[in-house]
């Protein structure tokens, strides 16, 4: 009888372990789905929004890019406190301003307050998102454990994204606009609960203070060239609106280069990472993956609005079979991932881009939804499931534990400034396309500047897989070999 103790001993300590990593696993995921969502999300109840507040036409869209240039902004200053002060530390700190600015938000009673809620949201978001990265990275340290993690936490970003039309179209339909945001704080607070429970106490045993120097000029310069970005979808890129940010946004990170390189005795972006190749290439085929990820997901929702007809909410619903695929194919990648590596994976995916974009490139104001729309944004998330998860996979592999929140920072924000640059770049390309047909804002022509678009998506998976070829070929530590 007594031989039978430890048994059950050992079995309830591995019971313990598992249901840890489950609540581990429910944290980072919900965390992303509540980050990616809330880029979203607000984007049908913007008019109601509108209405009840008052704003401008030129304030309304800050409502989104404010979100989103703090968000991108703030990545890496938030991956790098996520090092130094502790990785849970900065989720439940990240969680808070989170939560209290959606509150802020959902009880807002003038423009100026909603929109400094959501530069707070953001601000929340990118020390949430980094943290969550390196969570993963510290707590599954066995590859296949790590490669199911990421595959479940890309999956949750992915279906945040594609929920945001569906769940902000209900809110705002059956209740308020408002439930946008407020929605967020019963989450957060159990979130928080979680996160101090669950999480162990991680720091990264060296005595370092914050960079200030390079917390400074790398955030002021990365927030600066995503404003210019963000104000050529107005404006000519000539226009000192755009050409003005986008030069000081650049000097700034010129001047944050040499002050990691040469100055700074703790940096707070180590370039040594990047003698690191699969963070040096993976963050380099992430900023080329954000414009793919624009082009999908974007694109083709005009696409279904602005060429077929569909309303929001039943664009949203159209492109919810490809959320779906997404997610299977992503966890199906991750338990892949060890076994195959990164390349056949990354290659697989970019051959997906390649066939669905070239097939959503024939779409015309009279195509179907099935034949011209379903059938290769199924195939393109098909790539998105195979590539993202392992991109973010290679992207942060090998980094020491102590550099496990830079290094997630760093690829988030390589994917949002992807994405930001991708849409700055392709919007232009469409409407100069469409411009070029007759009737230019007509069904017709629009579909000729997306279909452009496509073809464009198709080229940036051409160079994602031929940067495969500088992956480094040996087995990097927690993902596989290459």
């Amino acid at each position: 009888m007594n031989s039978a103790l430890p048994q059950r001993a050992g079995t309830s300590t591995a019971t313990r372990r598992a249901g840890s990593t489950w609540m581990i696993m429910a944290l980072v995921c919900t965390s992303q789905f509540m980050v990616i969502l809330d880029a979203s999300i607000v984007n049908v109840a913007l008019p109601s929004i509108r209405q009840e507040l008052g704003f401008t036409p030129t304030g309304l869209p800050w409502v989104v890019n404010g979100y989103l240039l703090t968000f991108a902004g703030f990545m890496l200053l938030g991956g790098r406190a996520a090092d130094l002060f502790g990785h849970r530390r900065m989720l439940a700190a990240g969680l808070l301003l989170f939560s209290a600015s959606s509150l802020a938000g959902g009880l807002a009673t003038t423009p100026e307050i909603l929109v400094a809620a959501r530069l707070a949201q953001g601000m929340g978001a990118a020390m949430l998102a980094p943290a969550t990265l390196a969570v993963i990275n510290t707590s599954f340290t066995e590859a296949n454990a790590r490669a199911r993690a990421f595959g479940a936490w890309s999956a949750a970003g992915g279906v945040g994204g594609m929920a945001g039309a569906v769940v902000g179209g209900a809110f705002t339909t059956g209740l308020s606009w408002r439930w946008v945001f407020l929605i967020n704080v019963p989450i957060g607070a159990v979130l928080i609960v979680v996160a101090m429970t669950s999480l162990a106490a991680t720091r990264t045993g060296r005595r370092e203070s914050l960079d200030l120097t390079g917390a400074i000029t790398g955030t002021a310069g990365l927030a600066a060239l995503i404003y210019g970005v963000m104000q050529s979808a107005d404006h000519d890129w000539t226009s000192v609106l755009v050409a003005g940010p986008v030069v000081v946004g650049l000097l700034l990170l010129v001047v944050f280069t040499v002050v990691e390189a040469r100055f700074a005795a703790q940096p707070m972006m180590p370039l040594r990472l990047f003698g690191l190749r699969g963070v040096a290439v993976g963050n380099g085929m992430l900023l080329l993956f954000g414009g793919i990820g624009i082009a999908m997901w974007y694109f083709t929702s005009l696409l279904l609005q602005n060429v077929l007809g569909y309303s929001a909410l039943q664009a949203g619903l159209g492109q919810t079979p490809a959320a779906v695929t997404f997610v299977v194919i992503a966890r199906s990648a991750a338990a892949l991932l060890p076994r195959t590596g990164v390349r056949p994976l990354v290659l697989a995916g970019c051959a997906c881009f390649v066939a669905g974009f070239g097939w959503l490139a024939q779409a015309h104001a009279d195509s179907g939804y099935v034949t011209s729309v379903l059938g290769p944004t199924l195939l393109i998330a098909v790539g998105i499931g195979l590539t993202f998860p392992t991109l973010m996979a290679a992207a942060t592999a090998g980094a020491p534990e102590g550099d496990a929140g830079t290094v997630g920072g760093l690829a988030n924000t390589a994917s949002q400034v992807g994405g930001s640059l991708g849409l700055a770049v392709l919007a232009p390309a469409a409407g100069a396309r469409a411009a070029m047909e007759a009737g230019g804002t007509s069904p017709a022509a629009l579909a000729a500047g997306y279909d452009l678009v496509f073809l464009m998506a198709a080229g940036l998976a051409l160079a994602i897989a031929a940067l495969t070829l500088l992956l480094p070929r040996h087995r990097p530590p927690g993902v596989g070999r290459a």
